[in-house]
C-alpha cells in the first residue's frame, strides 16, 4: 500500500521490524502506524471487553484503537501505534486493550530539567509557529514545544502551499513542510529560542507552571546512546503562554464504526500526503462539512478510489468539484452501517451498499482545550462550531489557531502572530453525532472502551443526568487516549437522551496528563540508589580515609562510630562507644554536626513569627544571643526541637534535628502563607551552606583557644547559649556556646568550603577524639536530653518530657497553646518521660520493651504502661540505663516495674530522665 512518490519518509533507507511476529519493513519518517499500513496490516489490536478486531483510527496521539506493546528493545505497554517512530529492529505486538508491565528493570535513563521563558507556545502548527516567530522578533525568550519530530503540525499532512517573499508580486511558494522547517529553523538559529522537538505538554498548573516531556531517544531502539535519557522532564515556568493546539477531528457513531478501515478522514489524508501511505483501496467518506472533500481530493489525486461521499447536509459548494471528478455524492444521506468479517467490505448508505475496504469519517473537529482547560479557564460550546471552545482564563494564556476555532490556514497564521482577531469558523459543517437505528448496540461512542450508544443510554435510563456520572457509569473517556475523539461524541449522545442542548451537558473534566507518561520520566535519575538521595557532609572524606562506619540519618550518612583495632566488629561498637563516651566526659571529642537543619530567618517581623511558631519567646532574645525551642503542632504535641540563634534584629538562624529540616522548613512555609501573610519574613534552608563541629569535653577550651587565640574564651567572657565571630585555625568562623552533652562544649560554624580544614586542624592538635552518632545519643541520654521521633511519638506534649519551662506564660498565644488546656492534655497520667535503671547493671534493656507493674504477666489483655524509647550502656554512669515513656511516670520515681524480654520479666526501677550531672556543673567546665 506504499505509494511509489510522495511522503516525508527516507526511501532511500530500509527499516527492519516486527509485529505480531511478521518481519515487515519502513522507512526512517515512518510511525508504526503508516509502516503497519504500508504492509498491508489493517488489524493492529483486539478491543478490551468484547475482544473485536480493531484497526488504526488516527493519526496522532488522539488514536483509540491502535494500541501496542513494544516487545524490543524493551518492554513498554500500551504505546498508541500512530506516536511510536519506527526504527531499526523495533518489535511490537498488538494488545487486548490492556498491556504487560515488564518483568525486568528498566536501565535506561530518565531525566529532568528547570526552565524559564518569556513565552511559552504549546504546537508547532502554522499558528504556534508564526506566534513563536512573533514573540522572537518581539525580544522574548521563546520556548516552542511541539509533540511530533519535526514542525509543521496540520501542514505536514497535507498538500497546501504558502506564498513567501513578494507576496503581492512575485510569491514563492513553499509547501506547507517546507515553510515549517524554514520557520523553525529560523528560530532555532535565534539564542533566545528554545525548540523542542518530540515534546508534549501535558499539564498547566497555577501561576504558568507547566510540563511537558520530552522523548529524547525512544526513536533510536537499540541504537541510543547509552549516555542520553530517554525521556527528559521539563518543569517550565512561563511568562505568558499560546496555546497553539490544533484540532481533533470527531467520529460520527453509527453501526460498524468500529471496524478496521474505518479511519477518520483526515488521518486518511496525512497518511497519504505525510507517509505516502494510502490505507485502502475504495473509499466511501461519510461527513459533515468540508474539510472531508479536501482530505477525499487529495487521497484520489494520490491514487485512492473514492467511490462516494456521503453528506449529511443537503449541499455543500464543493460538492460539485466531487462530481466533476467523478465521485459520487449522496447529499442529506447518512451511512447507516460499515459490513464486513473482521474488517470493512461494503457499507450502506442511502438504502445502497456500496463496496468499500476503507470508510473515512468527519463528523467535525473538537478544538484541543486540555491544556487550556487545566489552566483554569472555563469553556463555552460554539453552536456555529459544534464544539467546546476556550472562555475565560485566571492565567496569563492565549489560545490561538484551530484551538480556539479558527479552522482556515490564513486564519491560523494571522491568529498565532496576533494579527487582529480571526473570528472562528469551523469548515462549514453540521452538528451530527449518532445515526439513528432501533438497535444502538453496535454504535460505538468510545472505542477503547468498547462503550456504544446504547450504554449511554442505559446510564441515562437509569436516572443519571450528569455526564460526570455517565463517564463512570459507562467508563466512556476513562481510557488510555482520554476521550480525545469520544468525549464530546459521548456528551452529544447524553444531550440526545436528555433532549436538552449540548452546551447543556458540558464535557467531563480535563485533567492532566493529556498523554500518558511514563512513571520512569517522572522519577527521572530518582530511582534506585538515587530514589533516596544520599547526602554526605563536607568531612565525608575524612571520616572515611579514618575507617568511620556510617549509619542513615534522614538522607545524610552520618559516622556512627570511629573504630579501633579490636572494635571493628558490630559486636565492638560498645567498646569504641565507650571509649568515645569516655572522652567526651573526661578530655575532649569531636563531632561532625553539619547535617543539623539551619533555615535562615529575615525579615522585620522575624521575632513575632518565630514567637507564634515555638512555645517560648524568642522576641527577646539579645543580638549575641541564643535559645533552645521547641515547636508543636496546633494539637499541642512536639514536632521538632533546637536552637534560635539571634544574629541581628531581623536575622535569625534556626537550627532543627538533622531528619527534620526540610519538613520544619516547609512548615514555617505553610503558616507563614496561609495563616500570617502578612508577616514580613522569609526563610532560606542554609543547612549545606555551613559545616559544624561539635567540640565537647573538659578540655576543649583548651583546644578553642590554642585554635582561636583572639577569642576571649573564659565563662565570663563566652558564658553559656551565646555566640561569637572568631576566627579559628585561620578560618572565619561563628563560634556557638551549645551542649547537647552537658559538657563544656562549642559548636564552631564555617562555610562547607572550609569545613575540611577546620576538622583537619582540630584533629592535628592530637588532644581530639572523634566521635560517632551512637555516642552522641548516649551523651544526650544520660542528661535527659530527648530525641524527637525517638523519644516522642506524636503524642507527647513539652509538659511530658518534663520541659513544662519552654512553654511560654507570657505570649498571649502560639501555635499549640489552646491544646494545653484541654483535660486530656493535662491529665496527671499521661505518659511522660522518665529513666529506667535495671536492677542487674549489666543488662541492656532493648528499646521498644514495654512495661508492666507486675513480675508475672497475667491472662490478656495486659495493661502496658510504657515502653522503653532509648537505652545503653554508661561509662559515665557505670551501668547501663533507658528512656522511657511511662504512664504517670513523674509521680512513679522510685517505683518497681518489669520488662518482659523474651522469657525474663527485667526488674527496672524508675528514675528521673536527666541521670548524669543533674545540677549542670559540668556545663561551664
Amino acid at each position: 500500500m506504499r505509494l511509489s512518490t510522495g511522503g516525508l519518509i527516507d526511501r532511500g533507507v530500509t527499516l527492519r521490524f516486527r509485529f505480531d511476529g511478521r518481519e515487515l519493513t519502513g522507512h526512517p519518517g515512518d510511525t508504526l502506524a503508516s509502516a503497519l499500513l504500508a504492509n498491508g496490516v489493517r488489524q493492529a489490536a483486539t478491543s478490551v471487553k468484547l475482544g473485536r478486531p480493531r484497526g488504526i483510527f488516527a493519526a496522532g496521539s488522539e488514536e483509540p484503537n491502535a494500541v501496542v506493546q513494544i516487545e524490543e528493545p524493551f518492554p513498554d505497554p500500551m504505546q498508541p501505534a500512530t506516536t511510536v517512530e519506527l526504527f531499526d529492529g523495533l518489535v511490537a505486538s498488538s494488545l487486548p486493550g490492556r498491556g504487560r508491565l515488564a518483568t525486568e528493570p528498566d536501565l535506561t535513563r530518565n531525566d529532568a530539567v528547570h526552565a524559564h521563558c518569556d513565552v511559552l507556545v504549546v504546537g508547532a502548527g502554522p499558528a504556534g509557529l508564526a506566534a513563536a516567530r512573533a514573540a522572537a522578533k518581539d525580544g522574548a525568550r521563546v520556548i516552542l514545544a511541539d509533540e511530533q519530530p519535526e514542525p509543521g503540525g496540520s501542514l505536514l499532512g497535507t498538500t497546501e502551499r504558502l506564498a513567501t517573499g513578494d507576496v503581492l508580486n512575485s510569491p514563492s511558494w513553499l509547501s506547507g513542510h517546507e515553510w515549517a522547517a524554514t520557520v523553525a529553523a529560523d528560530l532555532e538559529r535565534l539564542p533566545d529560542v528554545t525548540v523542542l522537538r518530540r515534546t508534549t505538554v501535558f499539564g498547566y498548573y497555577d501561576d504558568n507552571y507547566l510540563m511537558a516531556v520530552e522523548r529524547r531517544t525512544n526513536h533510536l531502539g537499540a541504537s541510543a546512546p547509552a549516555h542520553v535519557a530517554r525521556e527528559r522532564i521539563w518543569r517550565i515556568r512561563a511568562g505568558r503562554v499560546v496555546l497553539a493546539t490544533g484540532a481533533h477531528e470527531r467520529p460520527i457513531a453509527f453501526a460498524g464504526n468500529d471496524l478496521p478501515g474505518v479511519m477518520l478522514a483526515g488521518a486518511a489524508r496525512t497518511y497519504a500526503v505525510r507517509y505516502g501511505v494510502l490505507p485502502g483501496r475504495r473509499a466511501v467518506v461519510f461527513t459533515t462539512n468540508d474539510s472531508a472533500y479536501r482530505a477525499a481530493f487529495d487521497l484520489a489525486d494520490a491514487g485512492l478510489e473514492v467511490a462516494a461521499i456521503v453528506d449529511v447536509r443537503p449541499s455543500s459548494e464543493l460538492m460539485p468539484e466531487a462530481r466533476r471528478r467523478g465521485i459520487e455524492v449522496l447529499a442529506g444521506h447518512t451511512i447507516e452501517a460499515a459490513r464486513g468479517e473482521g474488517e470493512v467490505s461494503s457499507v450502506l448508505a442511502g438504502g445502497t451498499e456500496i463496496e468499500a475496504d476503507l470508510v473515512l469519517v468527519s463528523g467535525g473537529w473538537n478544538p484541543v482545550v486540555h491544556l487550556f482547560s487545566q489552566s483554569g479557564g472555563n469553556l463555552r460550546y460554539d453552536e456555529d462550531l459544534a464544539a467546546l471552545v476556550p472562555g475565560v482564563s485566571r492565567q496569563n494564556v492565549r489560545v490561538a489557531g484551530a484551538a480556539r476555532g479558527v479552522f482556515t490556514l490564513e486564519g491560523c497564521l494571522a491568529d498565532g502572530a496576533g494579527d487582529g482577531e480571526p473570528v472562528p469558523a469551523g469548515p462549514g459543517g453540521l452538528p451530527y453525532w449518532l445515526v439513528p437505528a432501533d438497535d444502538l448496540g453496535g454504535h460505538f461512542v468510545d472505542l477503547q472502551r468498547d462503550v456504544t450508544a446504547a450504554d449511554v443510554l442505559r446510564a441515562t435510563g437509569a436516572g443519571l443526568r450528569s455526564v460526570e456520572h455517565v463517564k463512570r457509569y459507562t467508563t466512556a473517556g476513562t481510557a488510555h487516549d482520554q476521550g480525545k475523539t469520544s468525549g464530546l461524541l459521548t456528551s452529544a449522545v447524553v444531550a440526545h437522551a436528555l433532549g436538552v442542548p449540548v452546551g447543556e451537558v458540558g464535557i467531563t473534566s480535563y485533567r492532566a496528563p493529556y498523554t500518558p507518561v511514563s512513571f520512569a520520566a517522572l522519577a527521572g535519575r530518582d530511582r534506585g540508589e538515587l530514589h533516596d538521595p544520599v547526602r554526605v557532609t563536607a568531612l565525608h572524606e575524612w571520616h572515611v580515609e579514618h575507617g568511620a562506619l556510617f549509619e542513615n540519618v534522614g538522607q545524610w550518612k552520618r559516622p556512627w562510630y570511629y573504630p579501633r583495632a579490636g572494635e571493628d566488629g558490630l559486636e565492638d561498637i560498645e567498646a569504641a562507644v565507650l571509649r568515645e563516651c569516655r572522652a567526651a566526659r573526661e578530655g575532649v571529642a569531636a563531632m561532625d554536626a553539619s547535617t543539623l537543619g539551619k533555615i535562615d530567618v529575615i525579615g522585620p517581623d522575624a521575632g513575632e513569627f518565630l514567637d507564634r511558631i515555638y512555645t517560648n519567646l524568642m522576641s527577646s532574645l539579645a543580638v549575641g544571643s541564643i535559645r533552645y525551642g521547641v515547636m508543636c503542632r496546633p494539637d499541642g504535641m512536639v514536632f521538632d526541637d533546637g536552637t534560635v540563634i539571634r544574629l541581628a534584629d531581623d536575622h535569625f538562624l534556626v537550627t532543627t534535628t538533622t531528619g527534620n529540616a526540610a519538613t520544619v522548613l516547609d512548615w514555617m512555609e505553610e503558616w507563614l502563607q496561609t495563616e500570617w501573610p502578612s508577616l514580613r519574613v522569609h526563610f532560606t534552608s542554609v543547612t549545606e551552606q555551613w559545616a559544624t563541629v561539635a567540640l565537647v569535653g573538659p578540655r576543649s577550651r583548651e583546644v578553642l583557644a590554642s585554635l582561636a587565640p583572639e577569642l576571649a574564651v573564659s565563662t565570663a567572657d563566652f558564658p553559656f547559649m551565646t555566640w561569637r565571630d572568631a576566627e579559628v585555625a585561620g578560618i572565619p568562623a561563628r563560634v556557638c556556646r551549645i551542649s547537647f552533652s552537658g559538657e563544656l562544649a562549642y559548636e564552631i560554624n564555617v562555610t562547607s568550603w572550609d569545613g575540611l580544614r577546620l576538622w583537619t586542624a582540630i584533629m592535628d592538635t592530637g588532644l581530639v577524639t572523634p566521635y560517632g552518632t551512637e555516642t552522641m545519643h548516649v551523651l544526650r541520654a544520660e542528661k535527659g536530653y530527648p530525641i524527637v521521633g525517638q523519644d516522642t511519638d506524636g503524642t507527647i506534649t513539652p509538659q511530658d518530657l518534663g520541659m513544662s519551662w519552654v512553654v511560654s506564660k507570657k505570649k498571649p498565644d502560639f501555635v499549640g497553646k489552646r491544646s494545653y488546656a484541654r483535660a486530656d492534655t493535662s491529665r496527671p497520667d499521661r505518659k511522660q518521660l522518665v529513666g529506667l535503671l535495671p536492677d542487674d547493671h549489666g543488662f541492656l534493656l532493648p528499646e521498644g520493651t514495654h512495661l508492666v507493674a507486675s513480675s508475672e504477666l497475667p491472662e490478656p489483655p495486659v495493661p502496658m504502661l510504657g515502653h522503653v524509647t532509648s537505652s545503653y550502656r554508661s561509662a559515665a554512669l557505670g551501668r547501663t540505663f533507658a528512656l522511657a515513656l511511662l504512664k504517670g511516670g513523674q509521680s512513679r520515681y522510685g517505683e518497681r516495674l518489669y520488662a518482659p524480654v523474651g522469657d525474663a520479666m527485667v526488674p527496672v526501677t524508675v528514675t528521673s530522665h536527666v541521670l548524669y550531672d543533674p545540677e549542670g556543673a559540668r556545663r561551664d567546665g
